[in-house]
């Protein structure tokens, strides 16, 4: 089979080798999956740089997510079958032609569902599940503040938040990604490039919003946490803003720049700061990101949740594809097709 191999951190050009790689072999609680498509995400940008810990050493063959086709089955396996169409979650190894997932990674979908969106539903789609539905437990009617809104993450938890009649703040970084939020039912569309996101939110919202979730980090963490009204809570879930330079010393700075928090403030404010990396609850509860899995794809099939694809590239493009999603200038979901 053909892999899309890292061998060497820096620029996207440079960084990938599409190599001939063995078939794996799945164990007995595995299914092997001939992918047809994956898709990318942020941390993968990282992983490019050095700046992603938990990814593999080089070479490494990264990806999160494919679309695919059950080739075999491990023997243990129940509930899934060769031949049927389906989106998984891996533990890295997904730009590759074949992949092994566990068994509870796994959830079949529709044949007529677009790869694209089948994709987006894995890591993005999961995270936003867990993050809404699960960590912040987000209510009906509340107020809630979305860094990013406009990626894949973004408008999960956009779209998650509108179904329960919330009130959305979502910033972006251009004028067509403010539109597009707007048609997606955002209230408040917010450039922060040209407007102070914590200013404006405060002049809208002067008692602070309920949640506020935060993909960028540091210092627009630290503000994010301030807007937080009594009873808020703040979910981070990525650090985007160490791109700011793509080296150890940004992922420093930004580390630094998140700002200090201690229990007794947030006890007497009645606050939560939490954090998600949704692979270790796929290595450590995965009866829970099946559920995530089921639910979203369920939700997906019935149009209640509407991912958006805002790129595809063939395999061969994949460093185009890995500058697109680094330029920040995409929209919802990065996807690879062979």
């Amino acid at each position: 089979m053909k892999a899309i191999t890292l061998v060497k951190h820096g620029k996207s050009e440079s960084a990938f080798e599409l190599r001939d790689a063995a078939v794996p072999v799945p164990n007995e609680n595995q299914v092997l999956i001939r992918v047809e498509a994956f898709g990318l995400n942020f941390a993968d940008v990282m992983a490019r740089f050095g700046l992603y810990r938990e990814a593999p050493p080089l070479p490494s063959v990264l990806g999160y997510e494919v679309v695919g086709r059950i080739e075999r089955v491990g023997t243990a396996v129940k509930g899934l079958q060769a031949g049927q169409r389906v989106v998984a979650f891996t533990r890295f190894g997904g730009y590759a032609q074949y992949v092994v997932a566990e068994t509870l990674a796994v959830t079949p979908i529709p044949d007529t569902m677009d790869a694209g969106i089948a994709a987006a539903l894995a890591t993005q789609y999961c995270t936003a599940f867990y993050a809404s539905e699960i960590m912040a437990n987000v209510q009906e009617g509340e107020h809630v503040m979305i860094q990013a809104a406009a990626g894949g993450v973004g408008i999960a938890l956009v779209q998650l938040a509108k179904r329960k009649s919330c009130t959305v703040y979502g910033t972006a970084s251009a004028p067509d990604k403010l539109d597009f939020l707007r048609s997606i039912g955002v209230d408040h569309p917010i450039n922060y490039k040209t407007q102070d996101f914590y200013e404006v939110v405060k002049k809208l919202r002067p008692q602070g919003v309920d949640v506020a979730f935060d993909s960028v980090g540091g210092t627009s963490f630290k503000k994010g946490r301030r807007l937080l009204g009594h009873g808020g809570r703040i979910l981070s879930y990525g650090a985007a803003e160490s791109m700011n330079g793509a080296n150890k010393f940004a992922l420093i700075k930004t580390a630094f720049s998140f700002g200090w928090v201690h229990p007794v403030p947030l006890m007497m404010q009645t606050k939560a700061v939490m954090g998600l990396n949704m692979l270790r609850i796929a290595e450590s509860k995965p009866e829970v990101l099946q559920h995530c899995l089921k639910s979203v794809v369920a939700l997906a099939t019935v149009d209640e949740l509407k991912p958006h694809v805002g790129g595809v590239f063939s395999a061969e493009k994949i460093a185009d594809a890995h500058a697109f999603l680094e330029s920040r200038k995409s929209i919802g979901k990065v996807v690879v097709k062979w």
